[in-house]
């Protein structure tokens, strides 16, 4: 079944309270426990998106992607932003109050805490 799933930025130097004018919005499918279904998503890639949303910057699109050894990433439309590859993606349970990091386009890694899951 396919979720969205919110996700904020966690505490950093630059947010000492984190921020939520700053995330992604994604749209992937899970299965019951919460982890994400791999089956799943290889039949819905397509309405697997991503939505970046960060303060004083423009909306950023594209769609999850899966790599060969379960590995996650976000593939944006605009073609000169590079992947965005997710830290242990798989194994993440995806509920609110849980943390995933990501890797921004300059290759810095950010905590991003899950705030919704619908």
């Amino acid at each position: 079944m396919l979720k969205k799933i919110v996700l904020e930025l966690a505490r950093t130097q630059d947010f000492p309270q984190g921020s939520n004018e700053c995330g992604y919005e994604i749209v992937a499918p899970l299965d019951d426990e919460g982890h994400l279904d791999t089956e799943n998503w290889q039949k819905n890639k397509d309405k697997c998106t991503v939505r970046r949303f960060w303060i004083n910057e423009n909306d950023q699109k594209g769609h999850l992607v899966h790599h060969r050894g379960n590995h996650w990433a976000i593939q944006y439309e605009n073609k000169s932003l590079d992947e965005e590859p997710i830290f242990r993606f798989d194994k993440h349970i995806f509920s609110e109050g849980e943390y995933i990091s990501i890797t921004e386009h300059d290759e810095t890694q950010m905590p991003f805490k899950i705030v919704q899951v619908k």
